[in-house]
């Protein structure tokens, strides 16, 4: 699987003047692998191509330059791509009324645990979440999660084959199904599988 390295990054000049035409092409691509689960979840399953650009927006934002911050952004970021036998997503809980986010994500405690994938003729793989840190206390969940879905070499092969993928999240505070993806989505994300 191809990685985000320290030489393969842009320098800050050369990223501000490439940023306008990499925006858009970086829309384009994250459209086909956002999954939205209900009016509030979304699933946002990422690649070398979002966190590469994920990065740059890092760098460019806190105007890092320098070797040590640089790595650090990679240290960050890269472990969020897939490596072959996953997908890894980014799950983000949006609620436009801070009230309302404040209330749902007191009652959502755990759902982290409850999103799962599944291939046609399998079982659900439920994500593994927030390997880097804690992200939920005793009185709420966060809004912002990272997620892996580790499949089975059978699982994969399926993929590959042509069967269908669903997505869902079965918490008792939210419950949402895209059953089955589109093709379109369904093919992008099984670009990340080896």
């Amino acid at each position: 699987m191809t990685k985000v390295t320290r030489e393969s990054l842009m320098t800050l000049e050369a990223y501000a003047k490439a940023r306008p035409e990499l925006r858009q092409q970086i829309i384009a691509h994250k459209k086909l692998r956002s999954v939205h689960l209900g009016e509030h979840v979304n699933l946002l399953f990422e690649d070398e191509k979002t966190i590469r650009y994920q990065i740059q927006e890092m760098l460019r934002v806190e105007k890092i330059f320098e070797e040590e911050g640089i790595q650090h952004e990679l240290a960050s970021y890269t472990p969020l791509i897939p490596d072959g036998s996953n997908f890894k997503a980014t799950m983000l809980i949006e609620y436009r009324d801070e009230k309302a986010r404040k209330e749902a994500l007191a009652k959502m405690h755990g759902i982290e645990r409850q999103v799962w994938i599944q291939v046609e003729g399998a079982a659900k793989v439920f994500a593994i979440a927030d390997e880097d840190l804690e992200r939920e206390n005793e009185e709420k969940t966060s809004s912002v999660h990272f997620l892996r879905f580790e499949l089975t070499p059978d699982m994969a092969a399926a993929l590959k084959y042509g069967v269908s993928l669903s997505v869902g999240v079965t918490h008792s505070a939210y419950s949402a199904i895209v059953s089955p993806l589109s093709n379109d989505q369904r093919n992008a994300l099984v670009a990340d599988l080896a």
